[in-house]
Formats: structure tokens, sequence, C-alpha cells
């Protein structure tokens, strides 16, 4: 039987999700330096208290947001490559979802330019790694198991992940009109890397 939530909850999951929202938003516009809690609870139409309720301070609000849209962009490369049979095919489409994602402006701001100042370098890569690499090393371990590349699955994840993550801060540096460009680029550059790995039929 699913367990029934109390009016307590479902006010206090709303509030939360009502905090992130807002803090996304923010923190997109302004930046985490020149955001401030208070603005924060007053977009959110809450009281600063209810802020303190659900995190610590700043920086804990903000790694909470950069998780739910890590969480939302593993989704989305899972969601592309589900129905894919074919190890090179679903590494490719996983490519293409993640770099689509990384246009997001949103994403790419917090993501790649504010979070290792929000957070601090070690504590965003280790963000960073819960999400991605553990993913990134199911699609390498699938390509190696198959026969499809060469390499040891363990180094070659280690690669591709920080790989990945300069194609991200790219597309984030990028002006608007050529972010499409520099997508196409990025692609093209890591499928190449991808081909040098292709095991010779």
């Amino acid at each position: 039987m699913p367990t029934v939530k109390s009016r307590r909850e479902q006010y206090s999951e709303a509030t939360r999700a009502a905090l992130l929202e807002a803090a996304t938003a923010l923190f997109a516009e302004r930046g985490f330096a020149k955001t401030a809690l208070e603005d924060v609870a007053a977009a959110a139409q809450v009281t600063r208290g209810a802020v303190y309720h659900h995190f610590t301070n700043k920086r804990d609000l903000f790694e909470a947001v950069l998780d739910a849209l890590e969480t939302e962009a593993k989704q989305q490369v899972t969601a592309a490559t589900a129905s894919i049979v074919d190890p090179w095919d679903s590494a490719m489409a996983g490519l293409d979802a993640f770099l689509n994602r990384c246009c997001d402006p949103v994403y790419g701001r917090l993501v790649w330019q504010e979070g290792p100042l929000a957070l601090g370098w070690a504590r965003w890569k280790e963000c960073e790694e819960k999400h991605a690499y553990g993913l990134i090393e199911g699609y390498i371990r699938a390509l190696t198991d198959a026969g499809r590349i060469e390499g040891p699955a363990d180094l070659t994840t280690r690669f591709c992940f920080h790989l990945l993550g300069a194609a991200g801060q790219a597309l984030a540096d990028a002006d608007e009109q050529d972010k499409a460009r520099t997508r196409d680029q990025c692609a093209e550059l890591i499928r190449g890397m991808f081909s040098g790995l292709a095991v010779s039929p």
C-alpha cells in the first residue's frame, strides 16, 4: 500500500520545490555571489526561516540546485539511449543528449560556470563524479565488453569524464549564436576520438 503523505509533508515538499525553482532562476540570472537567501525566499513567497528549515546556507541551497539539474540531465541521457541495443549507437546517442543539455543556458551557467565558484573545485568535482562518472563508465564498459573499443575501461572512463567536462565548459562559455556550431564541433571531435579507439573489423 502506498504511504499517504500528511498535509505537513506535502507542504514541506512544495516549499522545497518552490525554493529550488526560485533559486535556480536567481542563480542563473545573477550568479551565486550576487544572490541572497532573502531574495530566494521572497521569490518563492516564503519566510527566510523556511529557507533555513530546508537548507543550511546558500552553498547548501546551490548544491541542491546543482543536484536537481544533474539528476534531470542524467535522466535525459538515459531516456535517449534506453531503447538502443547497439553499444556504439547508444554511446553516441548519449553524447548527443548530453551536448544538447549543455546548450541550455541555465544548465550551462550553473553547472559549468557557477558550480566551481559556489562549491569550490573539490566539492564541485565530487558532485559531477556522483552524477556523471558511473553513467560514462557504463557506456565505456559496454563498448569494451562488446569488443567495440580497445584500452583499459577505467582509464578510458576517466579520460572521457574530463573530455565531456571540457565540452560542457566550452558550450557554457560560447555565445548564444555560436552554441549550435560549437555543439556540432564538440560532437565531431569526440566522435573522432572514439573512432580512434574503435577495434577494426
